[in-house]
């Protein structure tokens, strides 16, 4: 059964041109949002023929100080997000990114558990260890988003099978599965590893089963 969604309502538009390091431009209506139900500031960014796309191509992207901004290699992060907006540009649809550090737990503990992944926990056990959830996202605010652009069946650029399970329960039909690539890297197998296996990733990784 669906959950009860909140409402939200856009608040602001405003267009923004987009450069990412490796040259690569584009263009975006960002969208802000007022009553979003944890009270964060997270934005939609409109990208290629946005409002025309059916399904849009949408990926919601949580948070990453580390690899989005700083481009940390332990994490898929940053790539994710770059191929993300690429894709997601020549499909039409929308970025949600979502202010989810660390899946939830914030970028101080994000970084606690980096501390216990150096002693041999993976990523989900470090969670775990310092007594939070092993990925304690809601995607509620993603929906809300959704429902305020007036979209309610999407194209989910994700991996992730938990993104489309709650996204379903929220009411939104999620019509296609579109994985991104795998970016991988000496510093981020375990962690790619952890994911396919302790979360059901959809990853193809040449050392995991």
């Amino acid at each position: 059964m669906d959950e009860t969604l909140p409402n939200a309502t856009v608040r602001t538009r405003v267009t923004v041109p987009l450069r990412f390091p490796d040259g690569y431009v584009t263009t975006a209506t960002v969208h802000t949002f007022h009553g979003l139900a944890d009270g964060r500031e997270h934005l939609a960014f409109g990208l290629g023929d946005h409002e025309a796309a059916d399904p849009p191509l949408v990926r919601p992207h949580s948070e990453c100080l580390t690899g989005d901004v700083f481009g940390s290699q332990r994490c898929d992060c940053g790539p994710q997000l770059r191929e993300a907006v690429e894709r997601i540009a020549d499909a039409g649809g929308y970025l949600l990114y979502l202010r989810q550090e660390g899946r939830g737990i914030g970028l101080y503990a994000k970084l606690d558990a980096y501390a216990l992944q150096d002693d041999g926990l993976d990523t989900y056990e470090a969670n775990l260890a310092l007594g939070r959830g092993a990925d304690e996202r809601d995607y509620t605010v993603a929906a809300q988003m959704l429902a305020a652009l007036g979209v309610d069946r999407v194209a989910l650029l994700s991996n992730n099978p938990d993104k489309a399970a709650q996204l379903e329960r929220l009411g939104v039909t999620v019509a296609d599965r579109v994985s991104t690539g795998v970016h991988l890297s000496p510093a981020n197998a375990d962690y790619l590893a952890a994911k396919v296996t302790r979360a059901d990733h959809a990853l193809d990784l040449p050392f995991v089963p």
